[in-house]
Order: structure tokens, then sequence, then C-alpha cells
């Protein structure tokens, strides 16, 4: 059975990138318990339900922190 996240580890996960607020995905699995693999793929195959602006890239510079 899981267990549901506090609200507070969420937010403590939470950045501000771009001006927008975001999750990496590597924060992502730890929270669902999925490799990074399946995460993307699961976004890949249902692109439709997902905001266009769901995903973006880093930057190189950007993933240096």
């Amino acid at each position: 059975m899981k267990t549901l996240i506090p609200v507070g580890v969420i937010e403590q996960r939470i950045l501000l990138i771009r001006g927008q607020k975001v999750i990496l995905d590597a924060d992502l699995v730890i929270l669902y318990s999925v490799p990074t693999r399946v995460l993307n793929q699961a976004v890949r195959r249902n692109l439709k339900r997902f905001p266009q602006d769901f995903m973006f890239k880093l930057s190189q510079p950007e993933r240096i922190k």
C-alpha cells in the first residue's frame, strides 16, 4: 500500500527555474518510486493529457548546481 507524501516533502522539491515552478524528474522518480525512463515514457505515451509547457530540458548551465 502506498502512503501519502506529506505536502512539506513535495514543497521542498519545487524549484524556480526560468520563472516557472518546477520539480526535476530526478525528484519525481523518487516521489513516485519509478525509474526515470518509466516516467519519461509515461509522459510521451500520454502527451495529450499534459499541457504543452509541462516539460522542458535544462540547459548545461542550469544543470550545474
